[in-house]
């Protein structure tokens, strides 16, 4: 598996039912334990309700403030009418990476058909990687699976890191 080591991260849950203390992080615990096990280091991991302002003011934080990485949030992104999480994120990005959703989208719903339904995003904002994952624990692990190999590179690049022209990309 591709290595995130020395990338800061956070992540962002998105969930009435657990901002109000009824239930527990489960996506958000599958997004820390997939991190560690590829050397990310987690800055910050919060939880919020569905509230558009209040996603797009911390996806800014993260981004402006703090300087991560990679910003991962978890859940918000269905169909749902108070699933606004890829509108607070588009809100807030410069520019669309679409390929990240829809190639997990795409491996993802060979498995589980109803993958489609995920509304999630990923966008740039400065030099931080802003990605929209599903709310369920095991969706959150399926997506993980197809993005992480792809992840170190991206974040490479938003970095402007060095890499002698020519030399075969490292995923």
């Amino acid at each position: 598996m591709a290595s995130l080591h020395g990338r800061r991260v956070a992540v962002l849950t998105l969930s009435e039912t657990v901002a109000r203390g009824a239930g527990a992080d489960e996506s958000g615990d599958a997004v820390a334990a997939a991190l560690a096990a590829v050397g990310a280091a987690v800055e910050v991991r919060e939880v919020l309700p569905d509230d558009r302002a209040r996603i797009a003011a911390r996806l800014r934080r993260y981004a402006d403030d703090l300087r991560v990485d990679l910003v991962l949030t978890t859940g918000g992104s269905g169909l749902a009418p108070r699933d606004i999480t890829p509108e607070a994120t588009v809100e807030v990005v410069e520019r669309l990476v679409p390929g990240l959703p829809e190639l997990a989208r795409l491996r993802t719903s060979i498995a589980t058909p109803l993958a489609v339904l995920s509304r999630g995003v990923a966008g740039i904002r400065g030099r931080t990687l802003i990605v929209n994952l599903p709310g369920s624990p095991r969706a959150v692990r399926e997506w993980l699976e197809v993005l992480l190999p792809v992840l170190p590179h991206a974040l490479s690049l938003l970095a402007e890191e060095p890499r002698a022209w020519g030399a075969p990309h490292q995923p």
